[in-house]
């Protein structure tokens, strides 16, 4: 089924995706759960959007759509061009987001694809990565920009 699936996706490489997010306005969509998020950071500017919300709030003619993927004036119809947007979705790995960004070609955005080798590969690349530190007076975790560290891939994808 993922084999399938992926014919039908021209998968990006991280540094691929940093340049389509950097010269093209593509959107990163992170739909790994909190606990990884916790546990390894983010990518800058990525859009936090857990796998079972994806489908309802990046439809761009979803009135629930997250307004800042598709931040239309069009109202609960959205904008047509909306569907033309590049998505990247990345997951821990480079598996759950290959399924997830089918799913959204199903919608309709026919410029999804996925992050190959998922967030674990972002950082391995070096490129840059919000890394949650633990704040002394709550013991809570807030982000802080740092540039990736490779601690090995993780599981939970």
């Amino acid at each position: 089924m993922l084999e399938s699936v992926r014919s039908g996706l021209a998968r990006l490489t991280a540094d691929e995706a940093a340049r389509a997010q950097r010269e093209e306005g593509a959107l990163l969509v992170d739909i790994r759960y909190a606990a990884l998020r916790d546990q390894d950071g983010t990518i800058p500017g990525a859009l936090i959007v857990e796998r079972n919300e994806l489908e309802w709030r990046l439809d761009p003619t979803c009135p629930h759509r997250s307004p800042e993927a598709f931040p239309s004036a069009h109202g609960a119809s959205g904008d047509p061009e909306e569907f033309g947007r590049p998505v990247v979705v990345v997951c821990n790995e480079g598996y759950a987001s290959s399924l997830a960004a089918r799913s959204l070609h199903q919608l309709g955005l026919h410029r999804a694809t996925d992050l190959d080798g998922g967030f674990q590969a972002w950082r391995a690349a070096g490129l840059p990565v919000v890394t949650p530190v633990a704040t002394p007076e709550a013991g809570a975790a807030a982000p802080e920009a740092a540039a990736g560290t490779s601690a090995g891939a993780r599981a939970g994808d």
